[in-house]
């Protein structure tokens, strides 16, 4: 009987062993075949306005409609990355160093990466206006460059983004009259490379991006040729169909044209489209004809997440796109249904009129 025992006990360990050999090499093989997560692709959001829209005690709601801060919304949405402006020392405060520092700290807390666009003007800076910095427009171009270089430096020890534009939409250069590509071509090439340089010394990581704004092959060819001596990473491109054309597939040819003769990965930097032709508040709208729509895309929630669906689709079909950013997303009318001076995107942001999401978020998933 013990002898029986004995042989059956031995059996038992037996199969132990073999069974937590087999339970080891299940377990090391499933570690092996567990995919890397891959997030490279740049699913961005421009929500500059947010600290202002967050001061005015606007609610903002999640598709549940349940009241819900914006970034979490969007986390949850799969966007990756916060695109946000910063203006050198803005009238109001809005979009300046502190204000924009501490939105910054919140994305990133979220889990979600910085893409930092810096005017380097006290206000909006785009193809039409370049101005200088009050603090800056007297100054020699040597002393102007030393405090690009300062500021430029403070900024990355302040916020360290992980994109950082140099400029807003350059198409004929920044900080006017100095740095115009056209009139002073070797001072804004000059003011860029001081950028640049800075940058790659401070945070050699941060990935630097030149923004221009347009999709027609011409005239990206004209700038991106102008500053191919600036060392930078990224190509950004606005495209919006009111502006820049209804033909969508030329996104995709300029990125593709774009990406090959610099060697550059390419984002649409800024895009955006309605939900609906209706007003909310006192003030204009950029988009408010059916005539500025894209044929195929109406003016209605499911048509805004079509557009920027597509626009997905074709950077990511491109051989060069890298990713996209939704400019104006936050832009509600928050200043009250009577303000003349409120929102000229409120029909262009991610919620409706009662601040509740769109479907639009849901383009922004992995």
């Amino acid at each position: 009987m013990r002898k029986n025992l004995r042989i059956s006990g031995l059996l038992i360990l037996v199969m132990l062993l073999f069974s937590c050999s087999n339970s080891n090499e299940i377990g090391e093989t499933q570690a092996v075949k567990v995919p890397i997560t891959d997030d490279s692709f740049i699913r961005a959001a421009d929500i500059s306005f947010l600290p202002e829209i967050e001061t005015s005690g606007a609610v903002l709601y999640n598709s549940n409609n349940q009241p819900e801060n914006m970034i979490t919304t969007l986390k949850n949405a799969g966007c990756n990355t916060i695109r946000i402006r910063l203006w050198k020392n803005p009238a109001n405060g809005h979009s300046g160093l502190a204000e924009v520092k501490a939105l910054a700290k919140r994305v990133k807390q979220a889990g979600m990466k910085v893409w930092l666009t810096v005017h380097y003007s006290d206000t909006w800076a785009d193809p039409a206006v370049q101005n200088t910095p009050e603090e800056w427009k007297n100054l020699s171009f040597t002393d102007l460059k030393t405090a690009v270089a300062n500021y430029t430096s403070t900024i990355i020890t302040e916020i360290n983004p992980d994109v950082i534009q140099i400029g807003n939409e350059i198409n004929s250069g920044l900080l006017w009259p100095q740095g115009h590509l056209i009139n002073q071509e070797v001072q804004s090439l000059s003011l860029l490379a001081t950028a640049s340089a800075t940058i790659r010394a401070k945070a050699p990581d941060c990935k630097i991006m030149i923004h221009y704004a347009g999709v027609k092959a011409s005239d990206c060819n004209w700038f991106f040729n102008k500053i191919k001596s600036v060392d930078y990473d990224y190509i950004g491109l606005s495209y919006y169909p009111i502006w820049h054309g209804k033909d969508v597939e030329v996104v995709k040819t300029a990125i593709n044209t774009l990406g090959k003769t610099y060697n550059k990965k390419v984002i649409i930097a800024e895009t955006a489209y309605p939900f609906t032709l209706d007003y909310n508040d006192w003030t204009n709208n950029i988009v408010g004809l059916d005539s500025q729509l894209v044929s195929g895309f109406p003016a209605t929630p499911d048509g805004q997440k079509s557009f920027l669906l597509a626009i997905k689709t074709l950077v990511k079909e491109s051989e060069y796109g890298l990713g996209f950013a939704y400019w104006g997303g936050e832009w509600i009318s928050f200043k009250g249904n009577q303000a003349a001076n409120g929102s000229t995107f409120e029909n262009q942001a991610f919620y409706d009129f009662n601040n509740k999401a769109l479907p639009v978020l849901q383009v922004f998933n992995k």
